[in-house]
This record gives structure tokens, C-alpha cells and sequence, in this order.
């Protein structure tokens, strides 16, 4: 009998969500047997490989891409022209995320009256005292390669746009040879993309194992959060709900002109990456496989807004923050006035691009807000206990942000999309 069609698996996305059941459910029943201790180590191995696999290529995929993308746009008014919209989507939609956190965080003041003994110690998190200046000046690499191997993608953008940009300016059949060499480059990348992320479930899997059994071995914790600390979490979820489930997708829906929900079914799995494993980096390359081959957005468009996206446009992240200092401030006793809460949207949406590449990105983000409004570092002892918490739906919004401004400067350019 002939074989009328082949057998269509399980789709990755449903994959990633069983792994994520499955992991939540082991992390608790392998604590209840053994310490944390004992048995983590010989799960937690299977995550560290998938995380390293997706970071290898992080930079090599960035680098191609971005090169490939502002040399395919041809001329210097078109990468103005994207370039300028992009910024100008980020900008805006991260000052909005901020703002909702900042609205809801003063209408339900879950710091007023939390108790200052659940802070916990602060390791060093690195200097939050580096001029915004300096931040802008790091942009440029002094050694390309070095920015490379530090994994620092803002100077690795920098120059794969200026590399780009003069890929045109030089001989046709130079520009021809670069041009192959880099697709063929990008190909390869993309190749061994799709072999990693086959792994997805099994890395989604022992990370939020360990994830949960770390917490899970901890009852003083888990139980510290059903306080102040579960009213704060509360409101950051709330938060990050109303910038990815009303704002966004009716962004989408006005300026992209594309179905909302039908965008978030086709990420599904570029947005599971990222809420599992808390890196905007690691879902890059399924957020740039998923937006070119299931939404139907241009390379150029694609390889140009999400690179950029994952290293400055912060959504999720610039939310917490404003909600997290305010919080802080509440535990305190500090009142903050209007323009101080105002220069705290402002600090958080510099240090979302300032800030990126560094280690501990959320934690250097925080140290900087707080101190431009005279807080007390110590206060992020206070939400230390719910970091990872907030750190996976923030780094899912983050992502989310970033294909919803591919879908709309897509279709401000007029291609004609898929989803």
C-alpha cells in the first residue's frame, strides 16, 4: 500500500511546553528525595550545552546577517530611513512598557510595608558609575575581534553596519564575492541553527528543573514570596500581560495591519526560548529563522531590526525596573516625586541600551536607576528572591517586542507578509 503522506510530529513549540511541565514537575519531586545539591549537577550540564550552543552562534549569525541585510538595502536613504523607524519604534514602546509599570506599581504600592528582613546579600553586580558617554563611545570596537570574543554585541553591530554599508562601495565583482561568501556563511549558520534548536526541549527541560528545584530546596524563599514580595511579582507579571497581551499586538494590528494572535502563534517557539531561558540572545536565531520563513519578512528587514532589537529594545526589562525601584523606595519609606518617577523612565530606557552585553545586564541596568534617584543599592537584596521569576516573562516580552517591530517596519516598507 502506498504511503499517501508522511507522519507530521509533535510541533517544536508544544515540545518546549512539555519540557517546561516536565521540568517543573521533576524539580520538585527530585527535591523531595534529594538535596539540591546532589542531583543538580548532573542535570543542569544538559541546559549549560543547549545556552552554549545557541550563544556560539550568536555572533557569527549577528555579524552576517546585519552585514548582509544593510548591504542588500542598497543605498544610504534606505538604512536611514529603517534604521530611523526602528529607533523610533523601540524608543516609544519601551517608554510606554516603563510607564505601565510605573502606573500600576503606584496604584497598588505592594512596598508599602514589606519587611526589609527578606533582603538578601548583593553580590557584585559591576559598577553601575559609568558615564552614559562612555557608553555611547564603547558602541565604537578599538578591536573588533575582542568585542567579538566578550560576546559584546552593541561594537559587533556597529561595525557589520559600517562593513555593510561599504560591502556597495567598492569594485561590483568585490561586492559580488562578499556578498556570496557572507550568504554562504549565514547558510551554514542557519543550518546548524536548526540542529540546536532540535535540542530545545531537552535544554528547556533541565534548565527550568533546576531552575525550580533550586527555589523548591528553599521553602524560606518560596514562602517569603507570599507576601510583599508575591504582590510585587504579581504586578510585574500584570505589567509585562498589558504590554504583550493589549499594547504590542495592538500595535501590530494598527501599523502592521497583521493579526496579533496569529504573530504570536507563529513565534511560539521563539518566545518559549526566551521565557525558559531567559535570554533574548538565545532566541535570536529561531526569532530570525521564524520572522523570514513563517511570518514572511524580508532578510534585509529581518537580519537588521532583530539583532538590534535584542541588544537595546527592552520592553519587559525597562518595566521591571521602573516597578522594582518604586518598589524599593515604597520598603523604604521614600517618596519619590513626579519628576523623580519621571527621570526613572528616563534612566531605564538609556540604560537598556547602555548597558547591553554585560554580564548581569538587569542587575547593572537596576544599580544605574537607583542611583540616579538616590536609592539605596542595597534594596535589590529585596527582590533577589524573585528574580528569575520576573526574569523570564520580561525576557519573553523583550523578545515579543522585537518581532512585533520586524512585522511593522516590514509592512511600513511595503512587503507583503504571511502571517
Amino acid at each position: 500500500m502506498a504511503e499517501t503522506g508522511k507522519k507530521k510530529g509533535l510541533a517544536l513549540h508544544w515540545q518546549i511546553l512539555i519540557g517546561i511541565g516536565l521540568g517543573i514537575v521533576a524539580g520538585i519531586m527530585l527535591c523531595k528525595i534529594w538535596p539540591y545539591e546532589e542531583w543538580s549537577k548532573y542535570i543542569k550540564w544538559a541546559g549549560d550545552i543547549f545556552l552554549r550552543g545557541l550563544r556560539m552562534i550568536v555572533i557569527p549569525l549577528v555579524f552576517t546577517s546585519i552585514a548582509l541585510g544593510v548591504a542588500g538595502m542598497g543605498n544610504s536613504a534606505a538604512l536611514g530611513r529603517i534604521a530611523g523607524k526602528t529607533l523610533l519604534y523601540y524608543i516609544v514602546t519601551t517608554v510606554i512598557a516603563a510607564t505601565i509599570g510605573l502606573t500600576l506599581v503606584n496604584l497598588v504600592k505592594p512596598g508599602v510595608g514589606a519587611s526589609l528582613n527578606l533582603a538578601e546579600k548583593v553580590a557584585s553586580v559591576g559598577s553601575g558609575n559609568v558615564s552614559f558617554i562612555d557608553q555611547i563611545v564603547s558602541i565604537v570596537p578599538s578591536n573588533i575581534f575582542e568585542s567579538m570574543a566578550k560576546g559584546d554585541l552593541l561594537p559587533v553591530i556597529f561595525f557589520a553596519v559600517i562593513f555593510g554599508f561599504f560591502m556597495n562601495k567598492v569594485d561590483a565583482k568585490h561586492t559580488a564575492t562578499l556578498s556570496n561568501l557572507f550568504t554562504a556563511i549565514y547558510e551554514v549558520i542557519m543550518k546548524i541553527t536548526f540542529f540546536i534548536i532540535r535540542l530545545a526541549p531537552f535544554g528547556v527541560f533541565a534548565i527550568v528543573t533546576n531552575v525550580v528545584g533550586k527555589q523548591a530546596g528553599n521553602p524560606q524563599a518560596l514562602l517569603s514570596m507570599a507576601g510583599s514580595l508575591g504582590v510585587f511579582v504579581l504586578v510585574v507579571w500584570g505589567g509585562l500581560l498589558i504590554q504583550g497581551g493589549i499594547v504590542l499586538p495592538l500595535l501590530v494590528r494598527t501599523l502592521g495591519r497583521q493579526n496579533p494572535w496569529r504573530h504570536i502563534s507563529k513565534m511560539s517557539t521563539a518566545l518559549l526560548t526566551a521565557f525558559s531561558t531567559c535570554s533574548s540572545g538565545a532566541a535570536l536565531p529561531i526569532n530570525i529563522r521564524d520572522s523570514q520563513e513563517k511570518c514572511g519578512i524580508s532578510n534585509k528587514i529581518a537580519s537588521f531590526v532583530l539583532p538590534l532589537g535584542s541588544t537595546i529594545n527592552m520592553n519587559g526589562t525597562a518595566l521591571y525596573e521602573c516597578v522594582t525601584a518604586i518598589f524599593i523606595a515604597q520598603a523604604y519609606g521614600i517618596d519619590l516625586s513626579l519628576a523623580q518617577q519621571v527621570m526613572i523612565v528616563f534612566t531605564a530606557l538609556l540604560a537598556a541600551i547602555g548597558t547591553a552585553g554585560i554580564p548581569m545586564a538587569g542587575m547593572v541596568m537596576l544599580t544605574i536607576v537607583l542611583t540616579a534617584v538616590g536609592l539605596p543599592l542595597e534594596g535589590i537584596g529585596l527582590v533577589l528572591a524573585v528574580e528569575q521569576l520576573c526574569d523570564m516573562p520580561r525576557t519573553c516580552i523583550n523578545t515579543y517586542g522585537d518581532s512585533c517591530g520586524a512585522v511593522i517596519i516590514a509592512h511600513s516598507e511595503g512587503e507583503e507578509l504571511t502571517i
